[in-house]
């Protein structure tokens, strides 16, 4: 299925059981092309390869202890090319339900790292909707014409070193290269504190010690 832009506006996909969630609502008053139907994967296409599957913090948690998460993560998986998770309340996951913060932190590992499905977070719906269209907005005007320029080129040195930062969990692109502007090495990122990890904007204590027990937790079956 073929995504673009229509009439000059960013269009975005959303599957028809996002009706009523405040996300929609707010994409609703913005200036895109918003078109609502099923979607066989994910809640949100933003281009021919890029689907985000959305979730509130208690989304996330019912999601986890239901059985849903990981078979939905699979599916993207072996589905979508570009498959993206965005949690909507990052504080509100360690809240939503009387669920150990290291079985969250387990599963976000687990996504990032097994899956390799980069994890972003917002604070609440109208940042989910700017986040959404800037992603979409980016793949549907320059993203796309760079990918198809260097997608049988191997990645670079420096694209490495991005890409591994990147699949931290909740680190992602937009902070993988301000780690290696600030550390200068991935393995000086990897043996950063948490004290220091959290001089990165938009770093704050959760995620920089969520970083940290992943890097310090022993692998197991």
């Amino acid at each position: 299925i073929k995504l673009t832009s229509f009439a000059g506006k960013i269009r975005i996909t959303a599957d028809s059981r996002e009706k009523g969630s405040l996300l929609l609502r707010e994409l609703t008053g913005m200036d895109i092309s918003l078109e609502i139907r099923k979607l066989d994967f994910g809640d949100y296409m933003l281009s021919d390869k890029v689907v985000v599957e959305f979730k509130t913090a208690k989304d996330f948690v019912n999601s986890m202890i239901d059985g849903r998460l990981l078979q939905q993560i699979k599916d993207l998986k072996d589905n979508i090319e570009l498959p993206l998770i965005l949690i909507e309340d990052l504080d509100g996951i360690y809240t939503a339900r009387n669920v150990h913060p290291n079985a969250i932190r387990g599963m976000l590992s687990t996504i990032t790292l097994t899956y390799r499905i980069p994890v972003l977070f917002t604070r609440n719906p109208k940042e989910s909707a700017e986040m959404l269209c800037l992603i979409a907005k980016r793949e549907q005007t320059t993203t796309n014409n760079h990918h198809k320029q260097h997608s049988k080129k191997p990645l670079t040195k420096k694209e490495m070193q991005e890409y591994i930062v990147s699949s931290l969990p909740g680190v992602g692109p937009a902070l993988a290269k301000p780690l290696l502007k600030k550390f200068r090495t991935v393995r000086n990122i990897m043996n950063a504190s948490s004290y220091d990890l959290r001089e990165i904007d938009k770093i704050g204590d959760i995620k920089a010690e969520t970083i940290n027990e992943i890097l310090d937790m022993e692998y197991g079956d």
